[in-house]
């Protein structure tokens, strides 16, 4: 099976250079036309300019491809949305790329480090995907793809701001995933590691020039395809040519008797029986994760 994206249409924010250059060159190579959006900044959110999202385009066309630049920040996402309409007629997909850093450790961090960061990264997302969402669902058809991060998932060192964010992002594709289904929208979350501007400040460059963000674009055109009819609601780590799903585990945990009462001491003396996760559960959605909780309330 070819994958290809003839008369499709793609957003991709963050696009002059990385992981967002890499996508919408492979977008473009199958035949999608591509909004190439990027505000032009420092990997720090500064400064300004037209030269990367326009080198990005011209790489496009000079290979045969359909491109058109867009230089508004993701904060502005009703006019980069526009960008397609205005030159292609329609939207298909969106791919949430745009970031920013600003490192610290917690307790040197500003407000405007965190508000930065949160704005580009989540509210930046929000304002472009609002901008798309109706669009997307009048047309039945849609494909959504956000980028969280390892650090978000895990945590790390001087990156509470960033973390939040990319956390935060993954639990609202999770809930577009829900409510975009009807209409044929599936929203996945990658969190990818790929040499960039932003990870060549805190990863030795050899390791940056090895971890090329052509590794990770083909797990996006995937998601982002038609061929894809199930996938949503999940989030996937990549990087490398390693390519795996994760999910929620949770330990069997312990059913106190509320006629009892609970106790501090209660909990201390199950706490291995809380934590021990054989035979551990999965649970997909909100309904699943309140079966043993609300079983327990029935018992009474």
């Amino acid at each position: 099976m070819k994958i290809r994206f003839d008369d499709r249409v793609v957003i991709v924010t963050g696009a002059g250079g990385g992981l967002g250059r890499s996508h919408a060159l492979a977008f473009a190579a199958r035949g999608a036309k591509v909004v190439v959006n990027d505000v032009g900044t420092s990997h720090t959110g500064e400064g300004a300019s037209q030269t990367p999202a326009q080198k990005v385009v011209d790489e496009i066309v000079l290979a045969g491809g359909e491109a058109v630049a867009n230089y508004d920040s993701v904060l502005d996402g009703e006019k980069i949305v526009q960008t397609a309409l205005d030159n292609f007629g329609r939207i298909d997909i969106l791919v949430n790329n745009a970031g920013i850093l600003r490192d610290k450790s917690f307790h040197k961090m500003t407000d405007a480090d965190w508000d930065l960061v949160y704005q580009v990264h989540v509210q930046g997302a929000y304002k472009v995907t609002r901008a798309a969402w109706d669009h997307l669902r009048n047309q039945n058809y849609g494909r959504i793809i956000f980028t969280a991060s390892a650090a978000g998932l895990y945590g790390n060192f001087g990156q509470a701001n960033y973390a939040m964010a990319k956390l935060g992002l993954h639990g609202l594709a999770q809930t577009l995933a829900i409510e975009g289904r009807a209409k044929n929208i599936l929203v996945n979350t990658i969190a990818p590691v790929a040499g960039s501007r932003m990870t060549e400040t805190i990863m030795p460059a050899d390791i940056v020039a090895q971890l090329k963000p052509e590794y990770v674009s083909p797990l996006v055109l995937w998601l982002a395809s038609e061929a894809n009819q199930d996938n949503s609601g999940n989030v996937y780590e990549v990087g490398a040519g390693y390519m795996a799903k994760l999910r929620w585990e949770r330990s069997r945990g312990v059913t106190f008797d509320l006629g009892n009462g609970i106790s501090p001491d209660n909990v201390a003396e199950r706490w291995g029986q809380i934590t021990d996760f054989t035979d551990a559960s999965h649970p997909a959605t909100v309904q699943e994760a309140m079966l043993d909780m609300f079983s327990n309330l029935q018992k009474r």
